[in-house]
């Protein structure tokens, strides 16, 4: 481990708020563990940091001001993208968006976690930013939580007590909050190998089409059989909700159907109904289960004929 002595702050950060911070940097996920254990509530675990500075410098945050942050971007266990049949799919924490988005078995059998991923902010953004981040920054509208819900994929968290996996779904607790206790990180998420017949999608809607929050997220996961008719389907949904949702009852209308628009309608009529949105300045509640019902029927088109 390496420890870095407080920065200099310009005028212009100490104006924005950035106030000194010490910063450590261990070389194994043990020693982050522990670093984090050892200064309680003083610490904030870093990989890329495209949220938490701006946060800090925004006085934003939703805990108390960090006084170390623990940077976790020397840990080789954090980072990597693997796939096996077997096995399924695995991706490090540290894994930034731009590899996600661009490893060729995320594209082709997992086509809605790449497209996630790449949406996540400025080019610049993606080649900083984590998988593990956007996980844990619990951001109703983060762009790859959907998709890797609709994978049913599972977290491994790594703490004081050992290792430990839940179902992602369960690590969202509220907007900017998560079950991981104290001392814990992520330390990868993990999806079974799709089924042959599958396809999935993931979009967003925004103002603008980069660099920009979604106003409403949709991610859908097809498999088809045989006969042509639909196996499996998941959807999940994001800025809808105080965390990244599932549509189980938009799910289960689809099973054994053939994938038509009446089908795909009634599905996201569903969708609609399962969902809870607010209204901001981005969009009012109503807005919002429109965009739910019209995307979605469209998702799972698209995800359909990439089944097919």
């Amino acid at each position: 481990m390496w420890v870095a002595s407080p920065p200099e702050i310009s005028s212009s950060e100490r104006g924005a708020g950035l106030r000194n911070f010490d910063y450590l940097a261990p070389d194994s996920v043990d020693e982050a563990v522990r670093l984090l254990a050892e200064n309680g509530e003083r610490a904030r675990p870093i990989a890329g940091g495209t949220d938490i500075v701006v946060q800090m410098k925004e006085k934003a945050t939703r805990f108390p001001y960090p006084q170390v942050l623990i940077g976790l971007g020397q840990i080789g266990e954090l980072k990597g993208i693997e796939f096996s049949e077997q096995a399924g799919l695995r991706i490090g924490a540290g894994a930034t968006m731009t590899e996600v988005s661009e490893h060729p078995v995320v594209r082709e059998r997992y086509t809605a976690i790449a497209e996630g991923a790449g949406v996540v902010g400025s080019w610049q953004t993606m080649n900083m930013a984590t998988i593990g981040g956007n996980v844990c920054n619990a951001a109703p509208s983060a762009d790859t939580a959907p998709a890797l819900l609709a994978f049913e994929a599972k977290a491994v968290i790594v703490g004081p007590s050992g290792r430990r996996t839940v179902d992602l779904q369960e690590l969202f607790a509220g907007p900017g909050k998560t079950t991981l206790r104290p001392g814990e990180l992520l330390a990868e998420v993990r999806a079974p190998a799709p089924a042959a017949g599958t396809g999935s999608v993931y979009q967003r809607h925004t103002p603008r089409k980069q660099m920009d929050i979604a106003v409403v997220g949709v991610a859908a996961v097809v498999t088809l059989g045989d006969s042509g008719r639909i196996e499996r389907a998941r959807i999940a949904l994001g800025a809808v909700a105080p965390t990244p949702v599932r549509a189980p009852r938009a799910e289960a209308s689809l099973v054994g159907q053939t994938p038509d628009q009446e089908a795909f309608a009634r599905a996201a009529e569903l969708a609609a109904s399962e969902c809870s949105p607010i209204s901001d300045l981005r969009g009012s509640a109503g807005f919002r289960r429109h965009l739910v019902r019209v995307m979605t029927e469209r998702m799972l088109q698209s995800a359909a004929t990439r089944a097919g």
